[in-house]
Formats: structure tokens, C-alpha cells, sequence
């Protein structure tokens, strides 16, 4: 048979957190392989900023409409390649990319223009003189690329069109005289539509080659893929789409026997041998990769090019001397509000003081094994704005508790109730404020973190989830714990409970209400 409406057992109620207590620890300690702590922010731990400086073949000033579209595409890449805690933002001509831990190396990759394109192989030669260095600032002087773009992509290193391609008559000896260079002039900034002498990215072999046949825009995914029994090496997976992959299947069906390069940003990195013709589409990218590289290579093909290209960049180590002292300041300044908060509590409400204590201890428990199986599923880290909403997830929560002791007052004070007959009465009345308080702090929280972005976005996410988190702890522990301690006749002693003062005035306007007007005045 149910228990009447607001009475329950305590004991199912504190079972079901307790497993649930367990189950997360369980995952905290047994799953994920990482350290049982919590990912924390750039501004907590320290980090790595990277600035990307953008440059045009020009070198005039990049537009606003391309540097937005840039740094919308590797925000994308962040997200893709899992580099947690990530900001990247405009600052003038440059976009600068702020990354928590040790992740600067993969922070600089995020930059890669990726502008890849298919060309047929005209020509090619093993390099054997290693790749030279461009004298200083010659990489980005937009007089050196435009000398690279007439010497490496004059229109008549190539004849004949279409399928028809040959060497043109000065190929041979251009091919010879040209060297390898370890950064690129010419890199972004290319001629898709003429021929192009290029290396490997390794160095090792240099190629004349046609016109790009098919943009890298028509790649629908790409993927890293493992070694396996016929494959012995890693590999990128590509798939087409539609128009790309009918494209592709004339070219191979076309050029059997025939090599193709892929030409990422001017630089070839894989220019395989066409075995038979490629109809479905799937492709593989192989050549001497890395598990490493493989990934990084899928990620930027398929995340997408870049508007424009951009230098090296350079990292700066940020140190977390200022956030750690700014966190340290904000915990002292939270616990002593905290303790002050314990002390009324326990003055206030005693015995409830103590459970409201226990709940908030509890909540705690359960917040932090959240925090670390957040940072490891959805990288999310913990920052000082994130710390900031706890904080006031703590008020929050203890607010809760306020209003359902205050309800119980009011069963007894106003009802004549016991103890125990006024908690089931005082939870139905205070767990509807409690819910619709709840639901507007939670929808709050939302609407923050849809329209806000950075550190606010940290802070609503914080808030938010502390708000589902403080249901449970009330509904799983503080309801049941109150429900145990008025069933005791120990611990439901008015003296213990605070409820002394309460049930005494009940009493009084019992005694009140049954003696009638006047009675005891004598007649005159």
C-alpha cells in the first residue's frame, strides 16, 4: 500500500542517492584512465596563447568578413580535435588562440590553411640535396610570392588539356633547377588553375604538376585510419561528395597506371599510383604518417580551409600565478560565508541546521565526481567564472532548505501539528516553491549560456547544472533525513530541533482558542 501523499521511506530515498553516489565515484576511479580531478581552465592551471597573424597575396589588410569566417571555422576545429578550454578571438589582423595545459604544439596546427586540391603527376624527381630555409621575412613578403608564382606556375611548364597533359618543353629543366624550400613563399597562395612545381612535405621528392582537377571542398569526411592485415600503414580516409565523387572516378578511370598528388597548401602528401578506377569515392591518403598525423590531418580536411593563410606562429606560456591567487581569495572568502552560514543554521535551526550541513556536504560530494566525468566526456573545464557560479549554486541550494524548514514552522504554528505530522504536510506546500524556484534559476542559466559567450557561458553552465544537482540532494537526502529525525523521539525533542518556540505558541493559541471571551472576569 503507498504511503499518503508526503510521507515516504527514507530508506529507498536514501538508498537510491547512495547508489547513485557510487555509480559515479565508480566511473570517476574506473573508467577514463585520467587523474580523478577536474579539467580546470587556462586561467587556474596556465596555458599556452597562440597568435595567428593573416596575411594576403597582396599584402593588403584581410577583410573583417574573412578573419570572422576564419575564426568561426577554427572554433570548429577546437571543438573537433578536442582541445578543451579553448578561446579564440580577433585582435585586429590576428586571430589569438588561448589554450589551458601543455596543448600549444596542437594549438599552431589549428591555423593550417588546408586549401587541398587533386593534380595530376606530370613529372617528378628524387630530391638529393635536403630542403633550403627562404631568407628572413621572405616567406611572407608578397614581392616573394608573386616571383614564386611566376617561376612555379607558368602556363607553359605544361602542355595539351584535360586527360591529354604532358611536360611542356622547359619542364624538364625547371623541374632540375628547383629547390625544396622548408617554408613555403607560395603556400595559400597558389594558382589552382595553372600547373605548379612543388615537393613533399618531407622534402624527399619534388613534382611538376597540372591544374588542380578537383577543389578539397568536395570532401564529404575524412577520417583516420588504423593499420590493419592489408594495410600496414596509417592512413586518412576520404569520402566525396556527390559532384566530387563522379569527378574523381572519370579522373582515375581516365588515368590508370597514371599517378595523382595531393596538394595540401603547395605541398604534396600523397601522390599514389592509380591501381584501378575509384567509383564510390573512398580514397585513402597514404603515405609515411603517423598516428599523430593522420588525425591532424583528417581533422583539418574536414573541419574545412581557410578564407585566408596565415605565418607561423609563435606560443607564450600564460602563468596561472594571478588566477590561482584570485581563486585562492574567492575560496576564503566563500568559506568563511559558508561557515557563517553553518553557524546560523545551527543556531537557528539546530538539529535541521545539521542536516542542512549533511546536504550541503552531500551536494558537494556529488558536484565534484560531476565536474570530473564532465572534463573527461565533454572536456568541460572549470575556470573562475565557473567557480563563481557554485558560489552562488550554494546560496541557491541552501535556499531550498530554508524554505521547506520554514514550511514546517508554519504546519506547527499554524495547525497545531506535531513534528512528525507537519513534514510530510510542510514538504507537499514547500516542494512546489521549491520546484518553481528551481525551474526559473534553471531557465535562467539557459537562456545566459545560449546568448553569452567565454567565461559567462562557464558561469551559466556551473549555475545551471548546481540547480539540477540541488533537487536531488533535497529530494534524496534532505526530505528523507528530516522525515528519519521526526519519527525519532530523541531527535525530535524540541530543544534539539529549534522547533521548541514554534510548538510552545501552537500550544498557546490551542489553550486560547478553547477558553471562551471573558470567562474568569467577575459581574459587577
Amino acid at each position: 500500500m503507498a504511503p499518503p501523499a508526503g510521507r515516504i521511506r527514507p530508506g529507498r530515498y536514501l538508498g537510491f542517492f547512495v547508489l547513485i553516489v557510487v555509480v559515479l565515484y565508480a566511473l570517476v576511479f574506473f573508467t577514463g584512465g585520467g587523474k580523478p580531478t577536474p579539467k580546470l581552465g587556462i586561467d587556474l592551471q596556465g596555458g599556452t596563447r597562440v597568435t595567428l597573424s593573416a596575411r594576403t597575396p597582396d599584402g593588403s589588410a584581410p577583410s573583417r568578413e574573412s578573419l570572422n569566417q576564419a575564426r568561426q571555422i577554427i572554433e570548429t576545429r577546437v571543438n573537433g580535435i578536442g582541445v578543451s578550454g579553448t578561446e579564440v578571438v580577433l585582435d585586429g589582423d590576428n586571430i589569438v588562440i588561448t589554450v589551458p595545459g601543455e596543448q600549444g604544439d596542437q594549438a599552431k596546427k589549428l591555423g593550417q590553411t588546408a586549401q587541398l586540391g587533386f593534380r595530376k603527376v606530370i613529372d617528378a624527381q628524387t630530391v638529393t640535396t635536403p630542403p633550403v630555409a627562404p631568407p628572413p621575412g621572405q616567406a611572407d613578403d608578397p614581392a616573394a610570392i608573386q616571383q614564386a608564382k611566376a617561376t612555379r606556375q607558368a602556363a607553359d611548364l605544361v602542355t595539351g588539356t584535360g586527360d591529354s597533359l604532358a611536360a611542356g618543353p622547359n619542364a624538364s629543366a625547371a623541374l632540375t633547377a628547383f629547390t625544396c624550400s622548408t617554408q613555403d613563399p607560395l603556400r595559400g597562395n597558389d594558382d589552382p588553375n595553372l600547373p605548379l612545381l612543388t615537393c613533399d612535405q618531407t622534402g624527399t621528392e619534388k613534382y611538376l604538376l597540372g591544374p588542380v582537377f578537383l577543389k578539397g571542398t568536395e570532401i564529404d569526411n575524412a577520417v583516420s585510419s588504423s593499420p590493419a592485415q592489408n594495410k600496414p600503414q596509417w592512413t586518412v580516409d576520404l569520402t566525396f561528395k556527390s559532384e566530387g565523387r563522379q569527378v574523381w572516378a572519370d579522373f582515375t578511370t581516365a588515368n590508370i597506371g597514371q599517378r595523382a598528388a595531393f596538394v595540401l597548401d603547395t605541398q604534396v602528401v600523397s601522390a599514389p599510383t592509380i591501381q584501378s578506377a575509384i567509383l564510390d569515392g573512398n580514397t585513402q591518403i597514404s603515405g609515411n604518417f603517423t598516428q599523430a598525423q593522420t588525425k591532424d590531418l583528417a581533422d583539418v580536411l574536414k573541419y574545412g580551409s581557410l578564407p585566408l593563410s596565415f605565418t607561423s606562429s609563435d606560443a607564450t606560456t600564460v602563468s596561472a600565478t594571478l588566477g590561482l591567487a584570485s581563486l585562492e581569495a574567492g575560496l576564503i572568502a566563500g568559506g568563511i560565508g559558508l561557515a557563517l552560514v553553518f553557524v546560523y543554521c545551527l543556531v537557528y535551526y539546530r538539529l535541521l541546521g545539521v542536516l542542512t550541513v549533511v546536504s550541503l556536504a552531500l551536494s558537494g560530494l556529488i558536484v565534484y565526481a560531476v565536474l570530473v566525468l564532465l572534463g573527461r566526456w565533454i572536456n568541460f573545464t572549470l575556470d573562475l567564472a565557473g567557480v563563481a557560479g557554485f558560489i552562488i549554486a550554494i546560496g541557491v541550494t541552501a535556499d531550498s532548505f530554508v524554505v521547506f524548514f520554514e514550511r514546517l514552522k508554519d504546519e506547527i504554528r499554524e495547525g497545531g501539528r506535531s513534528f512528525r505530522s507537519a513534514v510530510p504536510r510542510g514538504w507537499v506546500r514547500a516542494r512546489r516553491t521549491i520546484l518553481a524556484s528551481d525551474a526559473v534559476m534553471f531557465l535562467a542559466s539557459a537562456v545566459l549560456y545560449a546568448i553569452a559567450v567565454g567565461d559567462v557561458q562557464g558561469f551559466a553552465f556551473t549555475l545551471g547544472m548546481s540547480t539540477v544537482l540541488d533537487l536531488i540532494v533535497v529530494f534524496l537526502v534532505t526530505h528523507p533525513l528530516v522525515a528519519l529525525a521526526s519519527k525519532s523521539k530523541f531527535l525530535s525533542q524540541p530543544k534539539l530541533t529549534g522547533l521548541g518556540g514554534v510548538q510552545t505558541l501552537a500550544a498557546e493559541r490551542r489553550s486560547a482558542r478553547k477558553v471562551p471571551a471573558g470567562a474568569g472576569a467577575k459581574e459587577s
